[in-house]
């Protein structure tokens, strides 16, 4: 394509009937007294759309228009272009052609931001036009600020050079808000929020720091900088949640809040001493997402009329089980939300509180002081509750006043570490709760899994490869050929892995009649069979290819969760 031309856009736009002179005379005015760019006045100002605007330039230019939500983006081609020639000439390498680039611009009238990526890309360009807000979109969530966090690591570690310094000193110096060590933060932050992250580890090594964020569970390394950075990262850190900095041998827990883009984020913050340096890693709860309601969760509809009408009963224990990071904590709050009135006194009793819940009574709970969970329950109970949530049954103490409680009127939410439904009340008795009290109080088991859901962005039919087609005619029979199945391919919105975001698998147990005679029983493996009995067909397994069926997830999720099971 040939070199761009300049061209009077406001001229352009009424010719193509987008705009009336009279509109035109109004932003040029605007312009005059703003300085801003005509297109963007024009936008503000709600005379052309952004899409209008881009598409006109690209009519005008002959370049075609490209809209990046319907664009299969290839993070490898757009790191062609480094992040800060990206952000400042407004462009996009949209793809690698081989011997031309495609590169997408905001204006493609801008002749010095033509050559000087011609002169960066030692390519020729062929040229796109993609609306801006778009485009940075596009940046933020490609780049994800890496090159700036580790510019940022580049640059506290030369300020802290190789002098012995007070690094104290270093983290509470006023205007500390322009030194590396904050700024670096921020950019993680920044980063952790573009990337959805849940978790972000911050690990020193022998050589190296690594910086890494949980993704739909799955671990990914943002980037590596000196190791030396590690101490002043991990002091300032501490002195942001309040705890000891002095203290480098012992782990510490604490929390405190972060705006990150406009929303309030509570961090939840954990510090370990290894071999060389201090572990960090931080839980990001964002405060802006609010809480799902429990028909969001994606229970199978019998599972979730069920979940629903136990929860409005007047007494019993509801248990919501799985392995750490499985959302159990997501599900009961979610109940809570739906049961929250101001008609019920509720009190939890949590170890630490995640989310602040209007209207409810949350006690964090406190083994430094003494302040356990048998002992805040305790108390919690003379405080005449309706409803009481118990972070976890974490021994025969908790778990034998929770069920006490919800046989004298009380309905008791908790959760507890098992495999699956069936292995529950066997737990319970394990842990030396009596027999009559599991029968008796326990109302439902709800045991549950996460599994990464397909990116809609880069979704493909795919053919079950035959490990696959095997294990799911072993399991499902001649079900398995009446269906599609899809699979992400990777694209800049997924970063590369196929999936984007999570959703509940859900099995769950009842006690029914049959299922609480056969608790009364002194037979372990004569209860499993009835409970298994009960949930045939409905267990997490089958709730996991049912997602594999609609099309949400891929087999190699939900094999995980069997074999998660099956371990």
């Amino acid at each position: 394509m040939a070199q761009p031309q300049k061209f009077r856009l406001g001229d352009i736009l009424i010719d193509q009937g987008l705009l009336t002179p009279q509109q035109l005379q109004a932003a040029l005015q605007e312009q005059k007294k703003s300085g801003r760019k005509l297109g963007r006045v024009l936008i503000d100002q709600r005379f052309v759309s952004e899409e209008q605007l881009s598409q006109a330039m690209a009519r005008q230019v002959g370049a075609d228009y490209v809209d990046l939500s319907r664009f299969n983006l290839r993070p490898a081609a757009v790191r062609l272009l480094p992040e800060i020639q990206a952000r400042r000439f407004r462009a996009l390498v949209l793809e690698d052609k081989g011997t031309a680039l495609r590169v997408g611009f905001a204006d493609p009238t801008d002749l010095f931001a033509y050559d000087e990526l011609g002169r960066i890309l030692r390519r020729e360009i062929e040229i796109a036009v993609i609306p801006e807000s778009q485009l940075l979109e596009a940046i933020d969530r490609i780049y994800r600020h890496t090159e700036e966090i580790h510019g940022l690591a580049s640059e506290l570690s030369a300020e802290l050079g190789e002098a012995v310094i007070d690094l104290g000193e270093l983290a509470v110096t006023p205007g500390l808000e322009e030194a590396p060590v904050v700024k670096l933060l921020q950019s993680v932050f920044d980063s952790a929020s573009q990337a959805r992250a849940s978790d972000i580890h911050i690990e020193p090594q022998e050589r190296a720091l690594v910086i890494r964020f949980r993704v739909d569970g799955v671990l990914h390394v943002q980037t590596e900088a000196d190791a030396k950075i590690a101490t002043a990262l991990a002091l300032r850190l501490k002195l942001m949640s309040g705890l000891d900095i002095s203290e480098k041998r012992l782990p510490q827990d604490g929390r405190f809040n972060v705006k990150i883009r406009g929303n309030t984020v509570d961090v939840r913050i954990s510090t370990m001493p290894t071999q060389f340096g201090e572990s960090v890693v931080m839980r990001l709860l964002n405060q802006a997402t609010g809480l799902l309601g429990l028909g969001r969760l994606g229970m199978p509809p019998h599972v979730y009329e069920r979940v629903s009408e136990a929860i409005h009963r007047a007494s019993g224990m509801i248990l919501v089980t799985g392995p750490t990071g499985s959302g159990k904590t997501t599900t009961l709050y979610a109940a809570l939300s739906e049961i929250n009135t101001p008609q019920k006194k509720i009190i939890t009793v949590e170890d630490p509180v995640e989310y602040r819940l209007p209207g409810i009574n949350q006690v964090q709970v406190n083994e430094k002081i003494e302040l356990t969970f048998d002992r805040v329950l305790r108390s919690a109970l003379r405080q005449d509750p309706d409803i009481v949530l118990v972070g976890e049954m974490r021994d025969q103490v908790t778990a034998e006043i929770g069920l006490r409680a919800a046989m004298t009127g009380h309905l008791v939410l908790s959760t507890l570490h098992t495999n699956d439904a069936a292995s529950t009340p066997i737990r319970l008795l394990d842990m030396g709760v009596p027999r009559y009290m599991v029968a008796l109080s326990l109302q439902l088991v709800l045991a549950q899994r996460l599994l990464r859901v397909i990116c809609e962005h880069c979704a493909q039919p795919y053919r079950l490869s035959a490990r696959e087609h095997e294990w799911m005619r072993s399991e499902f029979g001649d079900e398995v050929d009446r269906h599609e199945y899809r699979r992400g391919t990777g694209c800049a919105h997924c970063s590369g892995t196929g999936y984007s975001g999570r959703q509940g698998v859900y099995e769950m147990l009842e006690m029914t009649g049959p299922v609480v005679e056969a608790a009364n029983q002194d037979d372990p493996a004569a209860f499993v069979r009835a409970a298994r009995a009960q949930m045939a067909g409905h267990t997490l397994k089958h709730d996991a290819v049912r997602a594999v069926f609609e099309g949400r997830t891929t087999v190699e999720e939900a094999m995980s969760i069997s074999n998660q099971l099956e371990d």
